[in-house]
């Protein structure tokens, strides 16, 4: 296909044109071109989003087989260029996220749970939740069945840029005695980069369109079996030692918040980590191994060193403090006294 990546240079984005171009596609990218410099064979658009003359100016007349889009801010930006495309492109992908259904989630919950509000024409971003669902409300306006809407759950994979795995990589990488968020067997639900894009590339070529949860199904893994299989990735000694939900609430320390494991003033939130995924996987949706998504964000981590702190998400400075984490393993396992 000749696909268009609104977007292209970080996470899923990145995941995108490199899945792409493996596939053979003719890839375009557009964004403003001042993160990494495009991938070879990638024709580079440039254009500010926020900037509907600019985007129409660097788009031109032509048209594409598909388009992905990566935007996560002001709705009124894939508005603009939704409409700009609906005449010029066969089908549009949005990549989207559960987050705009309404807290709390009810468990089990498929792609019909209640959603929050949005605003297609808002040009506020600040409110993450109602903008990708005002985004969302913006590709159906203009493409109608050939939207898809992809509402990932938590994404993991190579080039993530938000602070969970490349952190936790690292932090096991320095060995020694490591406080995980308990309990061990606690379900987690995540979706690698490189199969999301996979399966939205995939989907665009079948002309699939309509609402998808897109996550591993529930109860495919927890965060136990993801820190120990990280911990044998990298070659890493490090014990791990587990620590309760409610210690840590108690304790006002935030681990395990960036696993969307519980949140403040409720350590066990339901919902987040069960929900219906049957839709996407009867509509194609293949997951690689958990070691495998492990492997190949350590290799990029080894290859390129850890990704700048992103300004729109609270960086593990801002929320791990490792005295604090020696306080807690201290509660959790008292010295042994002779």
């Amino acid at each position: 296909m000749h696909v268009l990546v609104m977007g292209g240079t970080h996470h899923v984005g990145r995941a995108l044109v490199e899945v792409a171009l493996r596939r053979g596609d003719t890839v375009t990218t557009l964004n403003r071109g001042q993160s990494r410099p495009p991938a070879p064979g990638v024709e580079a658009l440039v254009a500010d989003r926020t900037d509907p003359a600019s985007v129409r100016r660097a788009l031109g007349e032509r048209s594409w087989d598909a388009v992905i889009d990566t935007w996560a801010w002001a709705p009124s930006a894939v508005r603009d260029s939704a409409w700009l495309l609906a005449d010029r492109a066969r089908h549009y992908g949005y990549v989207s996220s559960r987050g705009v259904h309404a807290w709390p989630w009810p468990a089990g919950a498929d792609e019909s749970a209640p959603l929050v509000a949005g605003d297609p024409g808002s040009q506020d971003g600040s409110d993450y939740a109602a903008a990708k669902r005002g985004a969302e409300m913006a590709v159906i306006e203009a493409f109608g069945e050939r939207a898809l809407l992809s509402r990932a759950g938590m994404i993991l994979g190579p080039y993530e840029d938000v602070g969970r795995i490349p952190w936790w990589l690292r932090r096991l990488e320095r060995g020694g005695p490591v406080l995980a968020p308990g309990p061990a067997g606690a379900a987690l639900q995540y979706i690698d980069a490189i199969d999301l894009a996979a399966w939205m590339l995939a989907a665009a070529e079948r002309g699939i369109g309509g609402t998808f949860n897109v996550a591993g199904p529930a109860g495919h893994t927890t965060i136990g079996d993801l820190l120990t299989t990280a911990s044998q990735v990298i070659g890493s000694d490090a014990e791990l030692v587990w620590a309760p939900a409610e210690l840590l609430e108690r304790e006002g320390f935030p681990l395990g918040m960036e696993f969307g494991l519980r949140y403040p003033g409720n350590p066990c939130p339901t919902g987040i980590h069960d929900a219906d995924v049957s839709a996407a996987l009867a509509a194609g949706l293949i997951l690689r191994p958990l070691r495998e998504t492990l492997a190949d964000t350590w290799a990029w981590l080894r290859r390129e060193g850890d990704p700048a702190p992103r300004s729109d998400t609270p960086s593990p400075a801002q929320w791990f403090d490792p005295a604090q984490e020696q306080h807690v393993l201290e509660l959790v396992r008292p010295r042994r006294t002779s």
